[in-house]
C-alpha cells in the first residue's frame, strides 16, 4: 500500500460504500494510519492508496502516540454544516502544494468505527477542515476543486508538474495505464 499522487485516476473515483467490517478493512485502515503517520499527515482517504472504499482515517493532532485523537471512519456522511473559516490546506497526494480553501466551521458527521458502531461527532475548526477534506476525497473530490480563482492560478505551475511526473512514471512503467488502474478499482469494489 502507498499513497498515490495526482492526478492518479483512483483520486476522482467515487468511492463505494462497505458492507462490511472484517478483519482486511481492519489491517487496510491500520496500514493507512502507518502511512499517514509516516508522512506527517493528519487524514487519508482510502482512494489515496487506491481502495475505492468509504474509509478515512484521521488524527488532527498528527500524533502517533494519541490515539484519543485518532478516528477510523467508515461510510462517513456529513449531517450538518454550520459557518465558514478559510485556511490553508495541504494534501498528501498533492506533495508541497499548499493554498486557501474555505469550508464550513462546524460539522456533524456520522460514520462507523471498526466495531460497527455508528457514531456521531461534533467537529470545529481544524477536525471539522480533515472530515470535510477526507469525506470530499470519497467523492472524487479534491481540495484543488474548492480553491478560489487566486489560489488555482497560483497552484497550476506545481498541478503541471505532478502531472508531468505521473505520465513520466507511467511511460517508465512505474505507474500502471488508466484503463488498468480504473479495471483494478471496479474488480475491488466488486469483491468488497
Amino acid at each position: 500500500m502507498k499513497i498515490v499522487l495526482y492526478p492518479h485516476p483512483a483520486l476522482r473515483h467515487k468511492s463505494k460504500p462497505l458492507t462490511s467490517i472484517d478483519n482486511q478493512v481492519r489491517k487496510q485502515a491500520e496500514e493507512m494510519l502507518a502511512l499517514m503517520y509516516d508522512a506527517k499527515g493528519l487524514g487519508l482517504a482510502a482512494n489515496q492508496v487506491a481502495l475505492p472504499y468509504q474509509m478515512t482515517v484521521i488524527n488532527p493532532s498528527g500524533d502517533p502516540n494519541n490515539k484519543e485523537a485518532e478516528a477510523v471512519c467508515i461510510n462517513p456522511v456529513i449531517v450538518s454544516r454550520e459557518g465558514t473559516q478559510e485556511g490553508e490546506e495541504g494534501c498528501l497526494s498533492f506533495p508541497g502544494l499548499f493554498q486557501k480553501v474555505r469550508r464550513a466551521k462546524t460539522v456533524i458527521v456520522e460514520y462507523y468505527d471498526l466495531d460497527a458502531r455508528l457514531l456521531r461527532v461534533t467537529a470545529h475548526e481544524l477536525p471539522a477542515r480533515l472530515l470535510q477534506h477526507e469525506i470530499d476525497h470519497l467523492h472524487g473530490v479534491l481540495y484543488i476543486d474548492k480553491m478560489g480563482p487566486i489560489a488555482k492560478l497560483a497552484s497550476r505551475s506545481s498541478l503541471k508538474d505532478l502531472e508531468r511526473q505521473f505520465r513520466d512514471a507511467q511511460q517508465r512503467g512505474e505507474i500502471p495505464p488508466n484503463a488498468d488502474i480504473e479495471r483494478t478499482l471496479a474488480a475491488l469494489e466488486a469483491s468488497a
